[in-house]
């Protein structure tokens, strides 16, 4: 067992260029914040070999050069930052993203409701009345699973899931949230439309959201949904400093 490392922490090869540090075996807030807790130390020591490190909900996927480190001497040093990585705080960033939940842009509105034996406006209270934590950024570029959805809203995918599902639509499955970035095939449930941009290379930072931030949804008219289209990206949503 490498050294300063826990019982609840395995450091696993994944090739020759590659090693996993898995936290757990659950999708759970406390944990996934010591993965990106860690992420960050690896970012800000810059340990040699490495290239690149990638949170995930339960562990940390570190790319590294085999030229210049290995599995071994890198488990060493990731183990020695763990001990740091557990008092290690991330500045928070609190997203508020507008939500259009009107019907002609919320498919699966109606469903939900039925499925969950509420009204639909007390899907969209729900919906856009609790903060959400972004645990990782998958699937397409861009894409931030957001936990954790109330249970109240804890429905599984689709059966069949959509070959389209329109960039910006706001989503729900199980205990997740999340807005397509892009149009992409999906088995999410559609709620409602944002109109910002998570993904856009000419930002300086193309990923709008990354591991750790917060998002809160404010519902918008339809009418509100069109005039904050016809925005510059970076003007269509408020970002606060502090998450907590």
């Amino acid at each position: 067992m490498p050294r300063g490392q826990t019982e609840t922490v395995r450091f696993l090869p994944a090739g020759d260029t590659a090693l996993v540090v898995e936290f757990g075996s659950g999708i759970d807030r406390a944990l996934n914040e010591r993965v990106i807790a860690l992420a960050a130390l690896v970012d800000e020591v810059g340990l040699p070999g490495v290239v690149e490190a990638v949170p995930t909900f339960r562990s940390l996927f570190v790319h590294y050069d085999p030229l210049v480190t290995d599995g071994a001497r890198l488990s060493a040093a990731l183990s020695d930052l763990l001990l740091q990585s557990r008092a290690a705080t991330r500045p928070g960033r609190l997203f508020r993203l507008p939500a259009c939940y009107a019907l002609e842009y919320a498919p699966d509105l109606d469903y939900v409701a039925r499925r969950t034996e509420l009204t639909t406006d007390e899907v969209v209270r729900l919906h856009s009345d609790t903060k959400y934590q972004v645990y990782m950024i998958g699937f397409l570029l861009g894409y931030a699973y957001m936990g954790d959805l109330p249970a109240a809203l804890d429905l599984p995918r689709r059966d069949n899931p959509r070959v389209r599902v329109p960039a910006g639509s706001v989503a729900v499955a199980q205990r997740m949230t999340g807005i397509y970035p892009t149009a992409s095939p999906g088995g999410w449930h559609l709620i409602g439309m944002s109109p910002v941009r998570l993904f856009d290379l000419a930002m300086p930072t193309p990923s709008l959201l990354a591991p750790g931030d917060a998002v809160r949804f404010e519902p918008v008219t339809a009418g509100e949904f069109g005039r904050l289209k016809a925005l510059p990206p970076i003007e269509r949503f408020v970002l606060e400093d502090d998450a907590a």
